[in-house]
């Protein structure tokens, strides 16, 4: 069987990220300098020198991780047999463009309004996100039911897995729910460093400016498949603007997008910054091994216990 594509997405980012990738590798170079060609500004000094506060906002975090992801990509593409590609929330972009789906310069530059359009939808202090540890989704989806609709939204936003979901939604009613959900027996209850509440109803706004922005974008067929946030399932070409103005504002399905991945491949490859995906995937399945492949060091690593 062959290998799975895992993006990783927003958090993952990090002063520093693509830069040994730049250095070492032209084809990855030409894709910094075609990031920044298309965006106008230099993402790729941002990415290699900070400052951090810049990097961390959603507008400049979202493209730059995107850029690190394909970057690393094309360094190793030739080198993989690809059973299916998947990427968590923003990661799912890079699984398109990995695909052929979508063209990097177009990728690049919809993630940049992605980003600026999701800070636009709630502002800064508004929103808020909290990983919630040691209870069922359908533990934490009950306790969300007894929020008082005062406090405002909150649903369930990401499915990392048994031990781990992520609700997002307006910060009064985050708050409330992570009392009760404290009450109800969750081990730990973290709050998000994060600017916006994402894939949540509030990300309404950003979804319309994305869907109006993706009909000027064409969509080619994929070289291999792609399994989507939206319904953690195989989706074709044909269905992925639609789906990636869906994801904005629904949940990120992750377990059955790792699950599904799993069955259709030997082993797994994380393409771009950090090892989340890697330890996410450890907790569902540990027989399931996963390799992160960010940084220039990693991918010698890996060329040379590869042959």
């Amino acid at each position: 069987m062959a290998t799975a594509l895992f993006f990783p997405g927003q958090g993952s980012q990090t002063v520093g990220m693509g830069r040994s990738l730049y250095s070492h590798y032209p084809e990855a170079k030409e894709i910094f300098e075609e990031a920044d060609d298309a965006l106008g500004e230099s993402l790729s000094k941002l990415c290699f020198e900070g400052p951090a506060e810049s990097l961390m906002l959603t507008e400049h975090t979202q493209p730059a991780i995107l850029a690190t992801s394909v970057a690393a990509w094309s360094v190793i593409e030739r080198r993989v047999e690809v059973a299916c590609a998947t990427g968590h929330s923003l990661g799912e972009w890079s699984a398109w463009v990995a695909a052929g789906a979508l063209a990097f310069k177009d990728a690049i530059r919809l993630v940049k309004l992605r980003g600026q359009a999701m800070q636009r939808a709630t502002p800064v202090g508004t929103g808020a996100m909290a990983a919630i540890l040691g209870l069922t989704e359908s533990e934490i989806t009950a306790c969300l039911q007894n929020v008082d609709a005062s406090h405002g939204v909150v649903s369930v936003a990401n499915k990392n897995g048994e031990s781990q979901t992520v609700i997002s939604g307006n910060s009064s009613a985050v708050q409330h729910a992570s009392e009760l959900l404290e009450k109800a027996g969750a081990k730990k209850v973290v709050p998000l460093k994060v600017s916006a509440p994402f894939h949540c109803s509030l990300m309404a706004p950003a979804a319309e400016e994305l869907a109006d922005a993706l009909k000027q974008v064409s969509v080619g067929q994929t070289k291999f498949p792609v399994i989507s946030n939206v319904t953690g399932d195989f989706a074709t070409s044909e269905s992925a603007k639609e789906l990636l103005v869906t994801q904005v504002t629904s949940p990120v399905e992750w377990v059955a997008c790792f699950a599904k991945a799993r069955d259709a491949s030997e082993d797994g490859l994380e393409v771009g910054c950090g090892k989340t995906l890697k330890r996410l995937g450890r907790r569902m399945d540990k027989s399931f091994s996963i390799t992160p492949l960010g940084d220039s060091e990693s991918i010698q690593a890996w060329s040379n216990s590869n042959g």
